[in-house]
Parts: structure tokens; C-alpha cells; sequence
């Protein structure tokens, strides 16, 4: 065997063997934030990293558009509830009449993030955002995830 090939097995071991030890450290190393929920009709402000999304969100950088809904709320929260259910991604963590707070998980790294949504009565509008609890960025897995999720919404029933 080459020294070049011997030195690249060696890295895909240490590669494989890093791999599993990472993947059960990173969700105990990603406390959930205490200060999530609805306050006077606002979700938690995004931080200034790059990896939350928002649509009470003030900048362009963290700013997601909110999904109109017609009908009653408990529908529409209903629809919410079915679509997490139907992705192995999401945990459901707590909810209330207008409020579902579920965490989402990366496949490869099980990185969380958490995704909240408030329901907004008056308007007619699904507020909500998704923040990641580990690292700055996030390459837009949440603008992307919540986009999916607005596609999603949009075509159920």
C-alpha cells in the first residue's frame, strides 16, 4: 500500500471513529434557550448570527415572510401540528392554542434548532422562527426549513 493511501484509510478511520462521539455530544452540549415563547405578541428576537430566522425579524439578514391563513386558528394550527408530525426531523415540545415551540434536527450532526410558531388571530397570520442553539451559521437550514414548511402548508388540505 502507498504511503498516500495508507494515510488517507487512516483518516477516514479517525474520521469514522470521531464521528459517532460527535454525533451523541453535540445535542447535550445544546441546552434549550430559556427565554422562547410569545411576549405582548412577539416571538424572541433573532440574535445578530446568521443562523435564525424571523418574521418579526426587523433586517433583511433574519427577516422571513409570515404565512396568511383564512378560517379558523385551531385549523391552521392544526395543519402546523400534522406537518411536524409527518417530518421524523421534529420533536414537539410544548404548544398552546396559539403557540407550538418543536425542535428540529440535522440528520448528520443532530444540531437543534429550535421552531416556534405564533398564531396571530387578528391578522390571520402564522408568525414564526427558527434559531439554531449551537454555532453562528447555518449555510440557511433554517430560512430553508421554514420555506419548506410554507411550500407544505400552501398544499395540505
Amino acid at each position: 500500500m502507498s504511503k498516500i493511501l495508507k494515510s488517507l484509510v487512516v483518516l477516514i478511520i479517525l474520521g469514522v471513529v470521531a464521528f459517532f462521539p460527535l454525533r451523541w455530544l453535540v445535542p447535550r452540549v445544546s441546552p434549550m434557550p430559556d427565554n422562547l415563547g410569545v411576549e405582548n405578541g412577539r416571538l424572541t428576537p433573532c440574535p445578530n448570527s446568521p443562523n435564525c430566522v424571523s418574521t418579526q425579524a426587523p433586517d433583511e439578514q433574519h427577516r422571513i415572510e409570515p404565512i396568511a391563513y383564512e378560517g379558523e386558528t385551531a385549523v391552521a394550527h392544526q395543519k402546523i401540528l400534522t406537518l411536524l408530525a409527518n417530518d421524523t426531523s421534529y420533536t414537539l415540545i410544548s404548544q398552546t392554542p396559539t403557540y407550538i415551540h418543536a425542535e428540529a434536527r440535522s440528520n448528520l450532526w443532530r444540531f437543534i434548532d429550535d421552531v416556534e410558531f405564533f398564531f396571530d388571530e387578528a391578522d390571520g397570520l402564522i408568525h414564526f422562527r427558527s434559531a439554531s442553539r449551537l454555532g453562528y451559521g447555518d449555510a440557511g437550514a433554517n430560512r430553508q426549513r421554514l420555506e419548506e414548511l410554507r411550500t407544505a402548508f400552501a398544499q395540505a388540505n
